[in-house]
């Protein structure tokens, strides 16, 4: 076990894999060669982008229509396909994407009808929002199904009284229902965020290890440092990447047990 322990700081880019193994301490400086790695700071500033889009994005447009379809009986009997897009294997969704957004796809030809001209949307920045709807597809009726149950954990009597009070509907929900949604809102933020990381499926199915630029998600380059054995670089990166993910997700707690102080 000590000699992967040494792996994060042997120098791969300079030595072949099996010197590597044997472990030379280099402080830093493999710290300072990801930072300064244009991939990866292009890598980080995409994923970046890809959550702090497609994370609020979730998040309220699943809670609209989980408002929405919250009180229809005959919508409840339907849960099971909400969450059919998560039991489409990964293979099918990317042939469903590659028909759609080909340069001779179904979209571009629904453009062509009206008049309009074709995009690429998977060799240019469009790519971006190809991820961000595979993304939303993925996890939508998930994330639904979450909001239904925060919402039946609403009591009624409360909603009613407010009304009785002549609180209108957009005042009870901002004072009644999302404050009952708190707890739920903290399991589905952090689970949403956790599976934005999973894109990368279908990226890399769809485009390839080396996409168009506004796709290069940092899945994308450690699978690319991992098929060239750059050990050195995945593990200093991998040990900054998870630092950020505990930070975030214990500053995300620390807010929530403010708020419910």
């Amino acid at each position: 076990m000590a000699i992967f322990v040494l792996i994060p700081f042997a120098d791969v880019g300079k030595r072949s894999f099996q010197t590597a193994v044997t472990g030379k301490f280099c402080g830093i400086a493999n710290y300072r060669e990801v930072f300064t790695n244009q991939a990866f700071l292009a890598a980080v500033k995409n994923t970046l982008k890809f959550v702090a889009v497609g994370l609020p994005l979730l998040l309220l447009i699943s809670l609209v229509i989980s408002l929405a379809l919250n009180g229809c009986k005959k919508i409840r009997g339907l849960k099971s396909v909400y969450l059919l897009p998560m039991a489409v294997p990964t293979a099918a969704v990317v042939l469903i994407w590659k028909m759609m957004f080909h340069v001779n796809g179904l979209i571009n030809a629904g453009l062509a009808s009206l008049g309009l001209s074709a995009v690429d949307w998977l060799g240019s920045d469009a790519s971006f929002w190809v991820l961000i709807i595979s993304y939303l597809w993925k996890n939508m009726g998930y994330t639904i199904i979450l909001w239904l149950a925060g919402l039946h954990n609403v009591p009624e009597e409360l909603k009613e009284a407010a009304r009785v009070d002549g609180a209108s509907e957009f005042q009870c929900f901002f004072h009644v229902v999302l404050p009952g949604l708190k707890p739920v809102l903290y399991t589905i933020t952090v689970l949403s965020f956790l599976n934005s990381f999973k894109v990368f499926r279908e990226a890399y199915l769809v485009a390839g290890a080396y996409p168009q630029q506004n796709m290069y998600l940092l899945q994308h380059i450690f699978n690319n440092w991992f098929t060239k054995l750059e050990i050195d670089k995945m593990a200093a990166a991998a040990v900054c990447i998870t630092i950020v993910f505990v930070a975030f997700v214990l500053l995300l707690q620390r807010f929530w047990e403010k708020q419910e102080d």
